[in-house]
């Protein structure tokens, strides 16, 4: 006779892995609760790339957890990415003025057509070099969910450029304030400059802070005005690969729904008058979502293979973060912050 847990199973597959990533989520929010500096994003990719290589746990990540992870690591992703758009007011962004503005999507489009060139030049498999361009570019992991959604990539080739985007946006915690402070940076300077380099808004939170209040402003806006970006891009994205055939025989739409979704969030927090109750809420249920679903993306990477076939992968991105770190500096002390 078959037992309830079994049927349960059965009818919702995908019930055990968003189980043991909402434990990961829970574990990871403690862990920002003793650390305030230590973002809930990055640890929730931190903990599915350890767990990945644990080699008792990869039969169960391959198996009864996969369809949960799945779940978590794309349709979650895109209810966390639509969220996201509450969080980011036009308004806030006109107010850095057309000049800032230029130069963040200026740097945005270079870093993203620099990363894609080197990754073409590289020979990354599939859409790696896309993917990484996406990532380091605009928004990290979250960037990386949406592009490969688009580009129908299943997981394949998005496990590598979340664990880059994820380490290189963790080292910039620790690196970029003792190099503002060495380089003598006033705290606008210091706040632009993370918004426009460092990738996971978590990230960008937790290095800005460390400046002060004036600094961690301007730092968030800078920052959402890249995530603003991604629509158009994943959008341009979604209509080269379309002309393209699609690449696995099924033709993505011109424009994701998700994106859609994402661009009436952003117009309904810049022209309606939203409760902050109400605003507080989509952020934690956006967290929510996205930690779930970078956790299960994190359970994708496994080291051992990301040394036999990920050493270029590596350089693309080192090379990436160099390159939007060192651009973005020059460029916020050229632009007349105070």
């Amino acid at each position: 006779m078959t037992s309830t847990p079994d049927i349960s199973r059965r009818r919702a597959p995908w019930v055990p892995g968003v189980a043991v990533a909402a434990i990961a989520l829970g574990l990871a929010w403690g862990a920002h609760l003793v650390l305030p500096a230590v973002p809930i994003l990055t640890v929730c990719v931190l903990l599915g790339i350890l767990v990945a290589q644990i080699p008792q746990a990869r039969s169960a990540l391959d198996g009864v957890l996969a369809p949960g992870l799945t779940l978590s690591a794309k349709r979650l992703l895109r209810i966390g990415v639509v969220l996201l758009g509450l969080k980011l007011s036009l308004v806030d962004v006109a107010g850095l003025g057309w000049l800032t503005i230029v130069v963040v999507i200026a740097i945005l489009a270079a870093t993203f057509f620099v990363t894609w060139a080197l990754g073409r030049w590289a020979r990354l498999p599939g859409d790696q070099p896309l993917l990484l361009a996406a990532g380091f570019s605009i928004c990290g992991a979250s960037a990386i969910g949406a592009m490969s959604a688009v580009t129908r990539d299943r997981g394949r080739d998005a496990a590598t450029p979340v664990a880059l985007v994820t380490l290189c946006g963790t080292a910039a915690i620790a690196i970029l304030p003792p190099i503002g402070a060495a380089l003598g940076l006033t705290d606008m300077q210091f706040g632009a400059w993370t918004g426009a380099s460092v990738h996971d808004v978590g990230q960008v939170v937790a290095t800005a802070q460390t400046a002060g209040a004036s600094a961690l402003a301007i730092a968030v806006v800078v920052k959402l005005t890249r995530v603003v970006m991604l629509a158009p891009v994943v959008a341009i994205t979604s209509v080269v690969i379309r002309r393209r055939g699609g690449g696995a025989g099924t033709r993505p739409p011109i424009v994701p729904l998700f994106v859609v979704g994402f661009l009436i969030a952003v117009v309904i927090r810049t022209f309606l008058p939203i409760p902050e109750t109400v605003i507080g809420a989509a952020d934690v249920a956006q967290t929510v979502l996205l930690g779930l679903a970078l956790f299960g993306l994190g359970t994708g990477i496994r080291f051992e293979k990301l040394v036999r076939t990920g050493g270029r992968a590596v350089a693309v991105g080192l090379a990436s973060w160099l390159f939007i770190a060192v651009v973005s500096l020059g460029a916020v002390q050229l632009l007349p912050l105070a």
